[in-house]
């Protein structure tokens, strides 16, 4: 039995690569930071009109929960827009193709939870770029 914890500031925050020409989105992971070993973890920072790339994980099991702002996500094929306020949850099972999106003026801020571990078997789609 035991436990890990880390405290908000603790957090080691890394800027990803833009993406569609837009303003960076800033990642912190937990799984690295509270040592999981059976799910993964990652709190998202995303500016203002930011989005992330449109896919699919035929593995994992994904829940999203918007901490700050309004966490907009594109589910299912043919997409359907989902918005969540902060406190929410959104969770989307495998096979799902999905897009985390911010559509508001404002930083967003929420934690992206996964399992099982296995990743890296994204199926990637065309960017949705206006909806």
């Amino acid at each position: 039995m035991g436990y890990d914890v880390v405290k908000a500031e603790d957090l080691e925050w890394d800027e990803r690569e833009p993406m569609h020409g837009q303003a960076p989105r800033s990642q912190a992971s937990v799984t690295d930071a509270v040592k999981l070993e059976n799910s993964r973890a990652r709190m998202w920072r995303y500016p203002a009109r930011t989005r992330g790339r449109r896919h699919l994980d035929p593995d994992q099991e994904e829940v999203f929960v918007p901490l700050q702002g309004t966490l907009t996500m594109l589910l299912g094929e043919p997409w359907e827009r989902v918005d969540v306020g902060a406190g929410g949850v959104i969770a989307v099972h495998p096979g799902t193709p999905m897009q985390a999106r911010n559509e508001t003026d404002e930083d967003v801020v929420f934690l992206a939870y996964g399992a099982p571990t296995d990743h890296g078997h994204a199926e990637f789609f065309d960017d949705v770029e206006s909806i």
